[in-house]
């Protein structure tokens, strides 16, 4: 019953009674934690500042005896309100946050909580192309669920070579040569760069803007 404090991430919240709401937060330390801030939606409530969406929570809580935990102090450490400037932004922020909550129904490892926070953060920065921001952390999240794109051999066991062309087989997981593929080295390059840098590295990288439709259309459909 005693209280701790922790960084948190509104993965979910959801209006409960007349003026609580309940909370399903992302946690460095305890993974995933279900919590209710009760009187948050009254006009004069002291924890309705501290728990936005698009945000790094600063918060208390202390657990109890049912599934809930009860917030008690609550207060922003970074709001990412640029997310918000922008329709793109704003749906690629959403679609994330839905990702991560899906992956950690089962896993609480630290690293989810840290890719969401670094995502939101490279999304909430305007000089960034938002489609780079998604495509490292589709990649990274893949990685993260022991299910990342090969990205060094063919289906034959090859190495990718600077020349050829190539088709994605999602099945094996793995790329396949083509003399018509739609797959080239620069997307590869690409694919390589994102999975191990982040994007302010890759938006000083030339060649990205006629590759990175078709790479993200591969990560995603890679998820599905």
């Amino acid at each position: 019953m005693r209280p701790f404090s922790t960084q948190a991430i509104i993965l979910r919240r959801t209006n409960y009674g007349e003026a609580d709401r309940v909370l399903s937060l992302l946690t460095p330390e305890r993974g995933k934690i279900s919590a209710i801030a009760k009187g948050v939606r009254k006009p004069k409530s002291k924890l309705a500042g501290g728990l936005e969406l698009f945000a790094l929570c600063e918060i208390t809580l202390i657990e109890g005896r049912g599934d809930l935990a009860l917030v008690t102090s609550a207060r922003l450490k970074e709001f990412w309100g640029n997310i918000l400037t922008d329709y793109g932004r704003m749906q690629c922020a959403y679609e994330t946050i839905k990702r991560i909550n899906q992956a950690t129904e089962t896993v609480g490892e630290p690293e989810f909580f840290y890719l969401l926070r670094d995502s939101l953060g490279w999304l909430n920065t305007l000089a960034f192309d938002w489609r780079l921001s998604e495509l490292v952390f589709c990649l990274r999240l893949s990685q993260l669920l022991g299910r990342g794109l090969n990205l060094l051999t063919d289906q034959a066991g090859q190495k990718l070579v600077a020349d050829g062309r190539y088709h994605y087989d999602f099945t094996e997981n793995v790329f396949y040569a083509d003399d018509h593929g739609r797959f080239t080295s620069e997307h590869i390059k690409l694919l390589r760069l994102a999975s191990v840098k982040n994007p302010d590295i890759l938006r000083q990288v030339s060649g990205v803007e006629p590759v990175i439709d078709d790479c993200l259309w591969l990560v995603r459909t890679a998820e599905h």
